[in-house]
């Protein structure tokens, strides 16, 4: 997720302090990683693929533990293409988004008990490993509070390079596999930073120590001032805004940081929210969830699914109150090797604190770009275009701002005889565009992000005449 996200209660926030200052710190030499394998999720379907999950200290001294998880391939598809999947905020949790409602292996049912197998999930393709990250997001733990209040792109970058370096040592089957970096919306950061810092250590290298391919990222934060012109427009030609509160907004924020707006910008900001309404901003044409409990919420989608047919397939807005359910569940968390002292606290899919709080936000990465792109790596840039929060217009004046010659001009892209969406290949980059999709790209048009993701790994432009996942 990004940008402007409902975060959890500060009494909640407080608490996860608190018990950050109790947690032990768990080497990650201390054990093997068959001690991190998953039996049976409670409520979980039969599966032919293992998983594992578990901490890996990334700082000892502050005590700082990132939780991850592990989906792996079937044994007879290895060996396969190891994948990081990052989600953004600041502050949001890739089990709650990427793991659990987008890319992952289960969706989680409206009971918030119970899963369900992920058709068109990408460990289908690649073996997933899912990352919280930074420190004090999801399962992830510092035993140094003032952490959580000065978080930053900088720290979270090389704190989860440690984590791969350690990781790899834990698994040492994946230390020469492909390897790629993945993630959506502020990950626009996460991801390109990391790669950079894998890269950099890679050079001069016989046998690199990670053996890094490229990089993917969906409805990303690439660049504040292109992001911004191309946001305000893109919320102008969908009608969402005022003429007055689209001036606004150019003269306000253009020129500042999304991350730390100046009181003009969060002004402006407030009246194109006044404006907007009550919509998902994440997702323009499907439902908000507004009940006040699960099975409520169901009996809605499936009550709207009747009368309005192009919703039917459209996606449950209420997963991230389930998630929050099934992962506060003790059981849960047992299996999961997560939360391992059973610290009362409770678990939410984003972390105010560390949102509140973060500290350094570059403006830009299209310099981080450049220099990816000069080495040669696999860059891929997607965008579901009915997301509002980093719309495709954003994206597309971003990678205008490359100045890339184009390889193949502008052209559609089709799924079983329907366009899927649009693709552009320049030298160095790919940008592909999936029709209907709102922010969270595989959750709300899975099928056609898991044929996008597979292109991906093989390096191959998107398909001119349809394919079959």
């Amino acid at each position: 997720m990004a940008g402007r996200f409902h975060p959890a209660q500060v009494l909640v926030a407080m608490l996860v302090a608190w018990a950050c200052l109790l947690r032990p710190t768990v080497a990650a030499t201390d054990i093997g990683h068959q001690s991190d394998r998953i039996g049976r999720l409670p409520g979980q379907p039969a599966v032919d693929f293992p998983m594992y999950s578990g901490y890996v200290t990334v700082d000892e001294h502050a005590g700082r533990a990132l939780f991850y998880w592990l989906q792996e391939v079937p044994a007879e598809a290895q060996p396969a293409p190891l994948v990081l999947w990052l989600n953004g905020g600041p502050g949001c949790s890739s089990v709650a988004y990427g793991a659990s409602e987008e890319l992952g292996a289960f969706r989680i049912r409206p009971d918030g008990a119970t899963l369900f197998l992920n058709k068109f999930r990408w460990n289908r393709a690649a073996n997933m490993l899912f990352l919280d990250s930074p420190a004090g997001v999801g399962f992830s733990y510092t035993n140094t509070t003032s952490d959580l209040y000065n978080s930053g792109d900088r720290r979270t970058a090389h704190d989860s390079y440690t984590f791969l370096v350690k990781w790899f040592e834990r698994f040492p089957q994946y230390k020469y596999r492909d390897f790629y970096i993945a993630g959506e919306s502020y990950a626009g950061h996460y991801v390109p930073e990391l790669s950079q810092l894998v890269y950099r250590h890679n050079k001069g290298v016989k046998k690199p120590h990670i053996n890094f391919k490229g990089f993917v990222v969906g409805n990303a934060v690439t660049d504040d001032y292109h992001d911004q012109v191309g946001t305000f427009e893109s919320w102008w030609n969908y009608g969402l805004i005022s003429d007055a509160t689209y001036r606004q907004l150019e003269a306000a924020c253009v020129h500042g940081s999304i991350e730390h707006m100046s009181p003009p910008c969060d002004a402006a900001y407030d009246a194109a929210t006044a404006e907007q309404g009550r919509i998902d901003p994440y997702s323009l044409y499907t439902p908000t969830c507004n009940q006040t409990s699960p099975s409520t919420a169901a009996r809605k989608n499936r009550r709207l699914n009747g009368h309005y047919p192009w919703m039917r397939g459209s996606y449950d807005p209420c997963t991230e109150r389930h998630s929050t359910v099934y992962y506060n569940r003790p059981e849960v968390q047992r299996v999961l090797h997560a939360n391992v002292t059973g610290i009362n606290y409770t678990w939410t899919t984003c972390s105010e604190t560390i949102s509140t709080n973060w500290r350094d936000s570059p403006k830009s990465m299209l310099p981080i770009y450049k220099e990816l792109i000069a080495a040669g790596l696999r860059i891929w840039v997607f965008s579901g275009d009915t997301d509002s929060v980093v719309p495709l217009t954003a994206t597309r004046y971003s990678i205008d701002a490359l100045g890339l010659p184009t390889v193949v001009s502008w052209y559609p892209w089709y799924d079983k005889k329907q366009v899927g969406g649009w693709s552009q290949v320049y030298k160095g980059l790919t940008l592909v565009t999936v029709r209907g999709a709102g922010h969270e790209v595989p959750l709300h048009r899975p099928r056609q992000a898991l044929i996008l993701f597979q292109h991906f790994l093989r390096g191959k432009p998107m398909p001119k005449n349809g394919t079959v996942v």
